[in-house]
Order: C-alpha cells, then structure tokens, then sequence
C-alpha cells in the first residue's frame, strides 16, 4: 500500500525549475519511493547500495555519467561525494531542468559537497516519515500556524493519539499493518548503527551507543544536558557531544533552539532534544503499551515531541522553512513552541489536557515584554472541538495538525 506524500506537489515544482533535487532523510523514510512514484519516463534508475556501481561511481564518476544518461535518478548519493563535481559540470554543459534527482542521509561531509558544488543548482527537500494527515491519506495540507485554516480536521481521542505515538511515522509499519514493530525497530537500529553510524564515525563499543540512544530517547522533549548524558552512559562529554551530532545528521533528532535577544538576557540558551519518530523513541525507551505510555512518565514529553515532529513536517512537506524556537528562563516561565514568521511570533503550547484554561497560557505574554510581534497564538491539546480560549488564543485539537 502506498501513502501519497505531501512533498509530491513540491517535487513537480522544483523539478520543472532546478537542474537537480536532493531529497535528504533517515532511512525507510520513503525518499526513493517518492521519486519512483513520481518519476516520469526515460529517467534511468541507479542505486550506490550496489558495491560495483558504487566502486565504478568513486573511482572513475566521469565514466559512471557516462555510463548511465541523463535524466537521471541516482539513490543513496551520500556513498559517491566524488560524483559532486561531475553532476556540475553535467549541468552547466546541459543546461536543463530536472537532469538529476538525488536521494542521500544529511551527513555534514555530503552536504558540504552540496554546498560547494551545486550550489545555486539544486532543491534541497527534507522528507521524514509519515505525517498524521498523509496517515489519513489526505497529503494536501498546509503549514501550521495557530491562525490557520486547519484542512486536517480528525476527531481522535486520546487512545488513537497515543496508538499512533507508539506506532510511529515510517511508512512499511503502515503499508503492512501486520507487520510486528518490534521487530522493525530492532532491525531498524542494527541496520543504522551498523552501516550508517560506522560511515560517520568509528565506534568501537555499538552497545554503548545503543545505551546512549536509548538514554536519549528517555529524554526527548527535555533541555539537552551533555554532561548528565555522559554520566549515565558513562563516556566523556565530547564523546556524547559528538553522538548527538550522529543523531542530528542522520535525521532522527531535531534540536530546538531557544530564543533569546538583548531584552531577554535571562533567557536559556541550551536547546530541547526530539526524537522525529514517535515509534523509534519508545522503542529505545521501552514503551510497549499505548495505554501505559499515556500515563506514564513520558506521556506530556512524548506527546509534545509528536506535536513538534508533526509541525515540522507541515512545513518540510510544502518545501517551506520557518524560525521554529522555544522560550524558557530562569524562572523556569517557557513557551514550548515559537514559530516565527515575517518578524511575528506565533506561540503555541502543548498540554495532555481536554480541559485547557487561560493560566495555560499565561506565558505569551512574556513575548511583548522581550519586544517581540506577537501573534494568534494555540493551546494543542486533547479538547475535541477548535474554539477560541481568549481572543489571542485558539484551541486547537491534537487530530486538527
């Protein structure tokens, strides 16, 4: 069963319009799939997961492009770098649109290869799993804001929602509804660590990056404390500083930066940690029941990482970025979500409530005091209906993003 992705549109666009498009994602997120089934005829498909296709495209890239035509759809690019300069000078003889799709894991090496050689000549689109409303089939949807028109209008309680949280985003687990997530994930983790960790890094002792995992996964949601990290998986600082950025590249953490300005000097400057599959990160954390998992430790952590991840994808998807930040001071007074956009601040909070009230949101306020635009701002939650809390903030339900 295939999930019609809301990126479809987005790709159709910038391939009539750049001579070349990565899509970047973890693993099984579904980037080679979005370009087969969007792939029109004559483009020739070439994968670097094959060892002699890859040794070919390393060692002699001028004889691979010879080799395979243009247009072109070459997956898992991240093996080849060598292959950058090449696609350039392609693209400058040809002079055409959509010459090359490319699908690859945002590693730092690979995108400085991007960067530097394809720059000005190529869409970057970010595609992570399965979004609630392309779960429901419906991939048109629009970027969140609090203000919003809200085309994904589901009724979900609070069951369905945590079902969900547990089941995650990557799109076999929903192709196959059979299909035990148990096993997915543990295969998931020792295809990752093992192939795309070693890539990035030498690690000697896989159990104890698989500790750090799950002790990261544990605290999703959460300010990022490296220090408190390194203690309980026992490794140094700059050891866990160094697996968080493996986790970053890889595409399956988001960092959220705080916000702060000169007015705002007691603002936090540390940034929250979010696992962007639901799934993964109970898995690691080793939630095996929704209903356990809603009233658990983690359910108002767990719960605000889908929120996020879900927000996210709404812009990723429709190929749109956006300052996304939190607010947090010494007084602990936070916001769990600014997203900015044109100089307006939207604030948004996330709470496992059905009865929200105005004290919920008591903490918007502090926008105009740091000098910032404030606009329509939302309370996320488990109300079943979308209504107005004040007149500067709306209810909006969890199944309406």
């Amino acid at each position: 069963m295939y999930f019609e992705r809301t990126l479809s549109g987005v790709l159709k666009k910038v391939t009539a319009t750049f001579p070349a498009v990565l899509i970047t994602g973890p693993r099984q997120v579904g980037k080679t799939t979005l370009f087969e089934k969007n792939k029109e005829l004559g483009r020739t498909y070439v994968s670097l997961d094959d060892p002699q296709i890859r040794e070919l495209a390393q060692t002699d890239p001028n004889l691979f492009l010879q080799t395979y035509k243009t247009p072109l759809l070459i997956d898992e690019i991240q093996y080849a770098p060598e292959l950058f300069p090449y696609i350039k000078m392609a693209i400058d003889r040809e002079k055409k649109k959509g010459l090359f799709w490319l699908t690859g894991s945002q590693q730092f090496q690979m995108m400085k290869n991007v960067s530097e050689s394809l720059a000005g000549r190529i869409a970057i689109l970010e595609l992570q799993g399965l979004s609630f409303s392309e779960k429901q089939q419906k991939p048109e949807s629009e970027p969140f804001l609090p203000d919003g028109g809200f085309k994904n209008k589901q009724q979900t309680d609070i069951r369905q929602i945590y079902d969900l949280i547990l089941r995650g985003s990557y799109p076999e687990l929903f192709a196959v509804p059979d299909l035990d997530k148990n096993i997915f994930y543990a295969s998931y983790l020792k295809t990752y660590i093992e192939r795309d960790v070693r890539d990035l890094l030498n690690i000697s002792d896989e159990h104890s990056f698989l500790k750090f995992m799950r002790v990261a996964a544990s605290r999703t949601g959460q300010l990022l404390n490296y220090s408190d990290l390194a203690k309980d998986v026992d490794v140094s600082v700059n050891t866990i500083k160094s697996w968080i950025s493996i986790l970053e590249t890889s595409g399956l953490i988001y960092l959220l930066q705080p916000y702060y300005n000169n007015i705002a000097k007691r603002a936090t400057k540390t940034p929250k940690m979010y696992f962007l599959d639901t799934g993964l990160c109970c898995y690691l954390s080793g939630w095996d029941n929704a209903d356990a998992l809603s009233n658990g430790a983690m359910s108002g952590a767990i719960l605000e990482t889908y929120v996020v991840s879900e927000i996210l994808k709404s812009y990723w998807y429709n190929g749109k970025q956006a300052g996304f930040y939190f607010y947090r001071d010494k007084d602990k007074d936070e916001i769990d979500l600014l997203i900015e956009q044109n100089g307006t601040f939207y604030p948004v909070e996330i709470k496992r409530t059905a009865s929200p009230h105005q004290k919920d949101v008591a903490n918007f306020e502090i926008l105009e005091k740091i000098g910032l635009k404030k606009g329509k701002g939302a309370i996320i939650c488990f109300y079943q209906n979308l209504l107005p809390l004040t007149k500067d903030v709306n209810i909006i339900p969890v199944g309406y993003i």
